[in-house]
């Protein structure tokens, strides 16, 4: 069975970086995408950033230019440097992996940024 492991997240202060990363404890083949989402207490589940199996990503506005997805294909491995980061950036982030047959979540890791 395949699960999501996030880690890097964590307390600091506006301005400052995170990098998280997410690792599959399995293989999952045939990858079609990995993902970072985020949510916020009160508030939806929103798409941060994604990236495609050959590489081409995508990006919230809200984070555009402040964020950078990048990926492992072979080690089913997702990362995302946050630098300048907000105090409205505050959420729960969880990664994603789509395959050919399934989507694949982790727990979620926090990060909060403080003002």
């Amino acid at each position: 069975q395949v699960q999501l492991v996030e880690s890097g997240g964590g307390l600091v202060q506006a301005g400052g970086s995170l990098r998280l990363s997410c690792v599959a404890s399995g293989s999952i083949f045939s990858i079609n995408a990995m993902g970072w989402y985020r949510q916020a207490p009160g508030k939806q589940r929103e798409l941060v950033a994604g990236i495609t199996s050959d590489g081409r990503t995508n990006y919230a506005d809200s984070v555009k230019g402040r964020f950078t997805i990048s990926s492992d294909n072979a080690k089913n491995t997702v990362y995302l440097q946050m630098n300048s980061l907000k105090p409205e950036d505050t959420a729960v982030y969880y990664c994603t992996i789509s395959s050919r047959w399934d989507v694949y979540w982790g727990q979620g890791t926090q990060v909060t940024v403080s003002s």
